[in-house]
């Protein structure tokens, strides 16, 4: 199947949106209502305490669903985040970060799914319900 949208189009977009620039993030991988993104480590992303904020895995959560979105309404597609419900897991210090988003439902007005955050070592650190 092919999707209205190209893995470089994506990574683009992550780069010339100032929402999304600083965070470094990375197009890992694609599918139609599925994204995932790798989320390097940078130490701007410490909180007191040497772990990783949870801003960064919700923006990562979001940024993923922004995108998984598009795989299935294209570029031009304005979708906003209703509500974003996040538990965090686990934590991540000093390591980079996979987080993946997937599309459970799409209605007329409303598309509900899931992201994952995980680190290196596929445990899942967070987990995050998105409308």
């Amino acid at each position: 199947m092919s999707l209205p949208v190209t893995e470089s189009q994506l990574q683009n977009l992550l780069g010339e949106v100032p929402f999304t620039r600083n965070f470094g993030f990375r197009v890992h991988s694609l599918g139609d209502g599925e994204c995932a993104l790798a989320v390097p480590y940078q130490p701007d992303f410490e909180r007191p305490g040497g772990i990783v904020s949870g801003q960064v895995f919700m923006a990562a959560a979001d940024a993923a669903m922004w995108l998984a979105i598009m795989t299935r309404l294209g570029l031009e597609e304005n979708a906003v985040t209703v509500e974003l419900k996040t538990n965090f897991l686990g934590a991540a210090r000093r390591e980079d970060i996979l987080c993946s988003a997937k599309i459970l439902k799409q209605g007329n007005r409303l598309i509900y799914g899931v992201a994952e955050c995980l680190n290196g070592k596929s445990k899942l650190l967070a987990h995050h319900t998105i409308t």
